[in-house]
């Protein structure tokens, strides 16, 4: 099926997306050659406002109403190829990127990292790799993306993270990464060599090679070494040991932009896997499903028998991808929207709790919830901000969950049955007990110690109101009115949704390949001009 191509020129006044990508890039190198931490905390609010900034432009001038690529870059040069673009499917995330790297830097000013110019540059530089792997359309120039994402991860733990073990940390998840790279890398060539021949030239192009899929050979390889390696990714049970090890050594800053890169592999799910080898996926469709309704579950068990609040935002994690995996092959328009706006949510909810945490480790130096308690009338304003990401986490009314829950699970109904949706309902009941049950030890349970460890006189305030004030709106706005948001995303949602003519809510279409057959598409897909 024919996508439709809308180079930058059409809408925009420059090429926004290598703009994007090349902002924070450049902010990074201007800090780790200035001379002193003032100047660099300078570059790098320069460089996160603009990017921002750039991200709301982006969202004025994408066309929501045309399903397809949008603001298409290219380049050819030394044989290789290099291409940008968004749809429905990545175009939120690279404002929520934006937005949560601006909120990052704001809370190293509250904390002893506001001097550290390493530190500072790699927040920039994570923020890079994150919109340069959004926004690509090579599958080779995703990967490398995703390797270079490996340099801040690790840099940042090591040198700024608060565990005593933290270059085993970094062994463990290099051994988890370099695995799920090197599957996804024998899956993308494959997909790649598997079209050579004389009409088909070796090609990384994603656009080439989902518009030629159907002469694919080893679907299923492709299949399972693209799961896999995504898996390790979002993570999914079993593939999620590194994350709590991660998120109990690691830094608070680093953590809140490290969520955006967890959405990397649902996104990538829904990109490379879903349109290039779409009757592997239904095939394989119960699997991954029980492999999602495992993550809810085993994730929200071991969060309530953390004592580690970061342990047990990392758990809740797993649990949410479990959800947000099954939305994905609910193969119809509301699964996939509610599991792409539900990414969104989570991201900027757990965000919310993370910041929340982080400031009041900065206070008593623990983690720990038994050494907790009683922090409410002395950190009011966090209290507040922890309970409005968690509520939003538990998608309640009001929230921006609320709305994509309520598509995914009206997907999966469609899909798979009322039973599917009461297990996942369930499972977002146990969510929403450990989260409460964490806000209560920390903020309202009597105090374990009889002098509190912590004194928060000299504490900048402000700068938490504003953190606060920023994630709350931003989850209450866009939860009262998602209207705009969904906008963005339903078409190119219903676009992938008709692949899959027997689980679609759409007209049916024939799917690109069934039993290595080539189909062609039906007469009311040419006259309606609306599909991929």
């Amino acid at each position: 099926m024919d996508i439709t191509v809308t180079p930058w020129s059409a809408s925009a006044a420059f090429p926004l997306l290598t703009t994007l990508t090349l902002v924070p890039l450049a902010a990074m190198v201007a800090i780790l050659f200035s001379r002193s931490s003032k100047t660099a905390l300078h570059f790098g609010f320069a460089g996160a406002s603009l990017t921002l900034l750039l991200s709301v432009y982006l969202l004025t001038v994408f066309d929501s109403a045309t399903p397809g690529i949008h603001l298409v870059e290219q380049a050819h040069f030394a044989g290789l190829s290099y291409r940008v673009g968004v749809d429905g499917t990545n175009i939120l995330f690279i404002p929520l990127t934006a937005v949560l790297t601006l909120l990052a830097l704001i809370y190293t000013l509250i904390t002893r990292h506001v001097t550290d110019r390493l530190f500072i540059a790699c927040l920039l530089g994570y923020e890079t790799v994150l919109i340069g792997a959004f926004a690509a359309l090579n599958v080779m120039q995703f990967w490398l993306w995703c390797v270079l994402e490996l340099v801040p991860v690790a840099l940042l733990t090591i040198h700024a993270g608060t565990g005593q073990n933290r270059r085993w940390v970094v062994v463990q998840l290099l051994q988890y990464w370099v695995s799920g790279l090197l599957m996804t890398l024998a899956g993308f060539l494959l997909l790649a060599f598997g079209l050579i021949d004389a009409a088909h030239p070796l090609t990384f192009d994603w656009l080439t090679l989902k518009q030629n899929n159907a002469y694919l050979h080893d679907e299923v390889l492709i299949f399972i070494l693209l799961l896999f390696g995504f898996a390790i990714r979002m993570p999914l049970f079993p593939f999620h040991g590194w994350l709590p090890v991660l998120a109990e050594q690691g830094t608070v800053a680093s953590a809140v932009i490290f969520l955006v890169g967890l959405k990397l592999g649902i996104y990538a799910v829904i990109r490379f896997i879903l349109p290039m080898v779409p009757g592997v996926a239904e095939q394989w469709a119960g699997f991954v499903v029980t492999l999602g309704l495992i993550s809810i579950f085993y994730g929200a068990l071991l969060a309530l028998m953390q004592i580690n609040i970061r342990r047990l935002l990392a758990f809740a994690v797993i649990s949410q991808t479990g959800m947000l995996v099954i939305g994905a092959f609910c193969f119809n328009e509301n699964g996939l929207e509610g599991s792409l706006l539900l990414s969104v949510a989570y991201g900027l909810a757990m965000a919310g709790m993370l910041f929340s945490v982080g400031l009041i480790y900065e206070r008593t130096r623990t983690a720990y919830l038994p050494r907790l308690g009683g922090l409410f009338d002395t950190n009011g304003t966090l209290a507040l901000l922890f309970l409005i990401s968690a509520l939003s986490t538990m998608v309640m009314p009001g929230t921006p969950g609320f709305d994509a829950a309520h598509l995914l699970v009206e997907g999966i109904i469609e899909e798979d049955g009322w039973l599917l949706a009461i297990a996942i309902l369930i499972g977002n009941v146990m969510s929403a007990a450990f989260l409460l049950w964490a806000f209560q030890r920390i903020f309202m349970a009597n105090p374990k110690r009889a002098k509190q460890p912590y004194n928060c006189a000299h504490h900048p305030v402000w700068k938490e109101r504003f953190i606060t004030v920023a994630i709350c709106l931003l989850l209450i706005g866009t939860g009262f009115y998602t209207t705009p948001w969904l906008n963005f995303i339903d078409q190119d949602a219903a676009a992938i949704g008709r692949q899959f003519p027997m689980h679609g809510a759409q007209l049916p279409l024939n799917p690109p390949f069934s039993n290595g057959e080539v189909s062609q598409p039906s007469d009311a897909d040419t006259k309606d001009g609306q599909h991929e």
